[in-house]
């Protein structure tokens, strides 16, 4: 039997209508760090995807990076995500949280008071990132974590599942990409530690692998995906001789905990180096969950990679922000709206729901 993106799929314990994933996206309208009725309709009006995964949520003061990006680590929030999910799932949806901590990519402009800038190593990411007090601003060199904070910073995504399903998500994923918190510590470009959290492959997965565990165990680990960007050069990250060997090592590791799926983020549609072939080929080959294929994908290329079986569901972004209706679109054919890249991070509606 042919496998498309209208073929439905079970998720752990989730039965999804398609294979089509919204992959999430930072989209900067949480005015305080609260969700609003503006995110509201953004993602009950998507609804129709087999999965949706949220834009990427801080467990913590201490990861919220962006401005106007939303926390999930108080009542308020909680409460305001309540709002978002049940709308999704009277829309007849299914919705993961992504928790996302920037760690070093972040500037004291957007954080609140208390706040702390912290990564793995004294390293300051390259480049500028935007405040809404200031406008561009370099980023500064953040505080090298100590073990209680490290420890302290586990916790914060452990208690950010828990707080995931009180505020009805369907699950978690895990951000471990693009060159924030988690994969900071992954990669040798941001991770020069010389202890138990940094070298070694051991040691460098050892963070990544203590919040799974942690989220697994406070959720269950059929609710628990994560999203991985080998190759990746986002936020001054970059390859190294031993990347297949590390992301084999964590794959090995997610398995024993068994969580449902891993997300592979490859941008070269964009401008961003190949993610190597072989590397793709064999996470594929290894890891016993689900697999997220994502990465420019059209109607005709998504259906020939899900009958090859080169993963399971497909992720979809840039379509998404300007057709909300995009699932009816791809079962049409019709033609896709363009987006208006300027909008994409602006607050208010222009660009987000007045599509």
């Amino acid at each position: 039997m042919t496998t498309t993106l209208f073929t439905p799929i079970t998720l752990g314990p989730l039965q999804l209508p398609n294979r089509i994933a919204m992959a999430p996206m930072t989209r900067c309208r949480a005015i305080g760090s609260v969700p609003n009725a503006l995110m509201e309709a953004y993602y009950r009006n998507r609804a129709d995807a087999g999965l949706l995964i949220s834009e990427g949520i801080s467990p913590s003061v201490n990861g919220l990076g962006y401005a106007r990006q939303p926390g999930l680590f108080n009542a308020e929030q909680i409460s305001g995500w309540q709002r978002v999910n049940q709308g999704v799932h009277q829309a007849g949806g299914h919705i993961f949280v992504q928790l996302m901590h920037t760690g070093r990519v972040s500037h004291p402009a957007n954080m609140q008071s208390g706040s702390k800038i912290l990564a793995p190593s004294a390293l300051a990411a390259p480049g500028e990132m935007w405040t809404d007090s200031s406008g561009m601003q370099p980023y500064p060199v953040p505080s090298a974590m100590t073990e209680a904070e490290i420890e302290q910073t586990i916790a914060e995504y452990v208690q950010g599942a828990k707080n995931a399903r009180e505020a009805g998500f369907d699950g978690v994923e895990i951000h471990a990409a693009n060159g924030y918190m988690i994969d900071q510590f992954l990669n040798t470009a941001t991770n020069q530690r010389t202890d138990n959290w940094g070298g070694s492959i051991a040691n460098r997965i050892r963070f990544a692998v203590e919040i799974a565990k942690g989220t697994a165990a406070a959720i269950g680990a059929d609710r628990v995906g994560m999203r991985i960007s080998p190759y990746g050069v986002f936020n001054g990250t970059a390859p190294d001789a031993e990347m297949d060997a590390m992301y084999l090592a964590l794959i090995e590791e997610l398995n024993r905990i068994g969580l449902v799926y891993i997300h592979i983020v490859d941008h070269s549609a964009m401008g961003a180096p190949e993610v190597s072939p072989s590397l793709k080929a064999a996470i594929r080959a290894n890891f016993k969950g689900r697999y997220i294929l994502s990465g420019g994908y059209d109607l005709a290329r998504a259906n020939s990679d899900l009958d090859a079986g080169r993963g399971d569901l497909v992720a979809f972004g840039r379509p998404f922000i300007s057709n909300p209706d995009l699932v009816g679109k791809l079962r049409s054919g019709a033609e896709l709206t363009a987006a208006d890249f300027s909008t994409f991070y602006t607050p208010g509606e222009k660009g987000y729901s007045d599509y």
